[in-house]
């Protein structure tokens, strides 16, 4: 019989507010990886929510006038041929698809832009071994998620024409790197091949799948399938691309521009607009990958590296593309490796490389690759600032195109790039600016308003104003500058001789070398056109809905 005062050994262990503490802190921990994680990927959905409603880059109304006829039905054989020499079918079906079913509406594309990005992330987490602990997994999803939502990549989800032309074919070819690492070859083949119907970015997808079936110690014929599909792809390609270059790229042999251009895409998070700083950082991460994959193809020793092995492929075969298909000196910075687009070479190559690295370095504390992480991500996205500044500077002017295609302005529209024949078949399928919704922005006058001359005031100390050139073709871009009390106005109308409003612009532009030394403090420059018309222009800048005459 026990004793009456032995404890009893059954009895739960009652929990102290120390082992509560060591408990709660690892769940803390991954609470706030998660948290920091979705920061930018909400700061990019954010920004694409409140992009512009009007697509104004020439490659979306380059596509959308011939994929389209004047009625505004798709023509399905146009959809199959090029666009600056590259497949272009998904995107082509999106543009479409915009048009006709949400009225043209830029911002539809830049969400679904990140909705894609999301599902790369996605795949590329699901690559990650099951063997590691919660927080290595959950650090090195947020690096993926900060660098593929970089801020270096703005212009993506700014103005979706960009975003759907570029992430599709990311999209595909990361699904197609994972399933190919989880042996799914099903999987794989299909999404490279819709990969290959989005853009020229997918081309070299069979050959990563290939790599990637080998250092999984595959059969011989999954490794030759996919190399020699992609082999007939390339060679089909290269036989039906139309002749010469493509956007304003060099046909020189230029061995040097072109290597910079590699070494830029690869390390072009760390810069803005300086070549030299992007060439070094790629240089050390091209070095860096190839230490890494050293050892991964000459030992092959576990399948946990195949995937990324081959993203870290995939990105540097993207910088050779990029470098022999697009290398130019006419962009900021004399790179094009630097264009925010292109920045997802970068996001991929530097993702490889730190999944690689801590795959690698088992030993190495947690708590080291948690700061890396969180210094990375935030270094990077600060530096993509300046960047994101850049696309917004540039794409300002360029608003004026919702009001050139409205007033059907000829000359505007040719000063724009955006081709006038997309006009008809827009307006037939009620896509944006060919909507009710359209507006001048000037808070009460539109199009075809009639307003009293008589009450517009002539510019004065307070409100000051000027036009670069005398309005005299109503098609035409006029531009000028214009402070009212010290401040932008609201908007631009130009009336005809009646006062009938025929046309109107944008404000709020930075003064060109010319204007800074004849425009009022506080001034901005604005740009206008009208449709046609006979007689003089009247050019009106309004603010608080009060009339100044500009001219």
């Amino acid at each position: 019989m026990p004793a009456l005062d032995a404890p009893d050994i059954t009895a739960p262990i009652p929990r102290t507010t120390a082992n509560v503490r060591r408990d709660s802190a690892p769940r803390l921990g991954l609470v706030a990886l998660w948290g920091f994680a979705v920061v930018p990927a909400a700061l990019a959905l954010l920004a694409a929510v409140r992009a512009p409603k009007m697509h104004v880059l020439l490659d979306y109304w380059h596509v959308f006038a011939k994929i389209t006829d004047d009625n505004g039905h798709l023509l399905l054989g146009q959809v199959f041929t090029y666009h600056l020499d590259q497949p272009f079918v998904v995107p082509s079906l999106l543009f479409y698809a915009d048009a006709a079913w949400f009225g043209g509406d830029n911002r539809v594309l830049t969400v679904l832009t990140i909705a894609l990005l999301a599902v790369s992330v996605f795949a590329l987490s699901t690559m990650l071994p099951r063997h590691l602990n919660p927080t290595t997994r959950t650090a090195l999803t947020a690096a993926m998620c900060w660098l593929l939502f970089s801020s270096h990549a703005t212009e993506l989800w700014l103005q979706s024409t960009n975003g759907i032309s570029w992430v599709p074919a990311i999209m595909f070819c990361t699904i197609a790197i994972a399933c190919a690492h989880h042996g799914r070859r099903v999987g794989a083949y299909t999404a490279a091949a819709l990969g290959c119907l989005s853009f020229g970015a997918a081309l070299p997808i069979w050959f990563v799948i290939a790599g990637i079936a080998w250092l999984r110690r595959e059969s011989r014929l999954r490794v030759l399938l996919p190399a020699v599909a992609g082999l007939v792809i390339l060679i089909a390609w290269w036989l039906t691309k139309p002749a010469g270059t493509q956007s304003g790229a060099t046909d020189a042999f230029d061995p040097d521009g072109r290597l910079s251009v590699v070494a830029a895409a690869v390390g072009g998070l760390w810069s803005t607009d300086i070549a030299v700083l992007a060439v070094i950082a790629g240089g050390l991460t091209i070095a860096l990958l190839a230490l890494l994959l050293r050892h991964t193809v000459l030992d092959r020793p576990a399948v946990t590296d195949a995937g990324w092995a081959g993203l870290a492929c995939y990105a540097v075969a993207l910088a050779f593309m990029l470098a022999l298909g697009r290398t130019t000196t006419n962009v900021p910075g004399g790179n094009v490796g630097l264009i925010s687009r292109y920045v997802l070479v970068a996001a991929l190559a530097t993702t490889a490389a730190i999944v690689l690295t801590t795959l690698h370095r088992p030993q190495w504390p947690k708590r080291y690759l948690v700061v890396a992480v969180v210094a990375l991500s935030l270094v990077t996205h600060a530096i993509g600032g300046g960047k994101a500044d850049q696309v917004r500077r540039s794409y300002a002017p360029l608003a004026l195109s919702a009001i050139a295609l409205r007033v059907d302005a000829p000359a505007a529209l040719d000063a724009l790039h955006i081709q006038r024949t997309a006009g008809p078949a827009a307006r037939a399928l009620q896509a944006y600016p060919f909507t009710g919704d359209f507006t001048l922005g000037c808070h009460g006058p539109e199009l075809g308003s009639h307003l009293d001359l008589a009450t517009a005031q002539p510019t004065s100390a307070n409100a000051a104003g000027a036009l670069d050139a005398p309005a005299t073709n109503a098609g035409a871009v006029t531009m000028g500058w214009a402070a009212i009390n010290g401040t932008r106005p609201d908007c631009i109308l130009i009336t005809d001789h009646t006062g009938t409003v025929i046309g109107g612009g944008v404000t709020g532009l930075p003064l060109t070398a010319g204007q800074t030394t004849t425009a009022a403090p506080g001034a901005t420059a604005w740009q206008a056109t009208a449709g046609p018309t006979n007689g003089p222009l009247t050019v009106l800048a309004v603010q608080a809905g009060r009339l100044y005459r500009l001219n």
